[in-house]
Formats: structure tokens, sequence, C-alpha cells
């Protein structure tokens, strides 16, 4: 009897023992091509010709995601995640998630939508459906990757879902930061994202405890031309 105590307490303190893990945090910015700044082109956008025509402010981008880009198994089941139509448009506009993710597709308004993609890494047609449909739509996200997502009705209705290849990842502040939490240790490839912007990568050594600081600046300029 003794030696069945002895057993279990063992057990019970080893499962209070936590792996080490460490943090990663830093900033993402965005720099548009030379010439784009709101400064550039004088009183010109202020006048009548040029009233309608939007330029992108890439000190106010937004919708940054930044992750580990390798395969890195969950150490706790997945979150389900939501997409709501509502007002005529998707919430959230990008929704990242880990591989093997279950998306809800719930519609809150009174009209009817169809919801789909043909995007390479997940394909997909809900069909019609209103606001009081008894079962709510559900997909599960298996492979990595940019899905674009319409509605068969609506053409201004467009959000993203970013599947990355592992649960270590984070959208950006609104004070352009991020933080990447309970990271196992070692070498890695981290990846900054936005749709707009080419893609980042660099090689990042993770300590077993404590912030790594990786910085991203997104931009244009560089880019080779044709």
């Amino acid at each position: 009897m003794k030696a069945r105590f002895c057993i279990i307490f063992l057990v019970a303190g080893l499962a209070t023992v936590t792996m080490p893990a460490g943090t990663i945090t830093g900033t993402v910015t965005a720099q548009g091509p030379p010439g784009t700044s709101a400064e550039a082109g004088g009183g010109s956008y202020g006048s009548l010709r040029y009233k309608f025509a939007e330029r992108v402010d890439y000190s106010h981008l937004q919708d940054f995601v930044v992750y580990i880009d390798q395969t890195l198994a969950s150490p706790e089941p997945l979150p389900l995640a939501t997409v709501t139509q509502r007002s005529v448009s998707f919430e959230p506009h990008l929704l990242a998630v880990a591989v093997g993710t279950k998306v809800r597709w719930p519609n809150a308004d009174t009209i009817f939508h169809n919801v789909f993609s043909l995007s390479e890494a997940k394909s997909f047609d809900l069909g019609l459906y209103a606001k009081d449909e008894p079962h709510v739509p559900e997909l599960t996200f298996d492979k990595p990757g940019q899905i674009d997502v319409f509605c068969g009705i609506h053409s201004k209705m467009h959000c993203i879902i970013l599947v990355v290849p592992s649960p270590y990842f984070a959208k950006v502040n609104v004070n352009q930061r991020y933080f990447i939490r309970n990271v196992p240790p070692g070498t890695c490839k981290l990846k900054a994202w936005q749709e707009r912007l080419p893609s980042q990568v660099k090689s990042v050594s993770v300590s077993a405890q404590g912030e790594t600081r990786v910085d991203f600046s997104l931009g244009l300029s560089g880019q080779p031309r044709y």
C-alpha cells in the first residue's frame, strides 16, 4: 500500500513540471515605395481631379501576422475560431489560425450570403444560408496557406484565412508590437506577413526563458523591376 502511494505522489509531482519556454517579441513596420508618403505629390491629391483616388497609408497598415514557419505540434487542443457575416462584410477581415483549426461561419445578417473560396490551400462553397439556419457551417483548415474567401452574392465581401503551420503566431497590435509566448527553445524560422506586402523571414534562436527580440520592416523598396 505504501509503494502504491509513492507512485501516485511521483506522477502527480511530474504533472506540475513545466517545460522551459521563451517569448519572441518585437515590432513590425511597413514602408511604401519611394515617393508615396503623405507629403509626396504636393497638393495634387486635394484637388477635384484626385478627390476619389484612395491612397495607401503604409504607416497605418494593420493585420500583420508573425509566426514560426515550421511544423510544430500544439501542446493544447486548438480553439474553435469564428468568422461572422455582419453588415455585408466578414468579421474579422483577417483570421490567423494554426493547421487543424475548425472555423464557424455564422450569418448575423437578415439577408442570405454564400461563402466560398477557390484558393489552392482550401477550396469550398458553403452555399446559400440565412441568419436563422439551425446548423452553422464549420470547416477544418488542414493545409497551410492564404485562403481568400468571398460571398457569391455581394462583390465587396472578402476576408482572409491565414493558415500557419504551428500554433506559435501572433497578430501585431495597434502599437506595432507582437508577442509569441511559450515558444520551445531552439532555432526556428520566423515569418512576418501582411496581405499587401512581401513577407520576410528571419532565423531566430529562442532562449529557454526570457524574451528574444526580432523586429521586421516590410516594404516594396528593393523589389526587382521588370
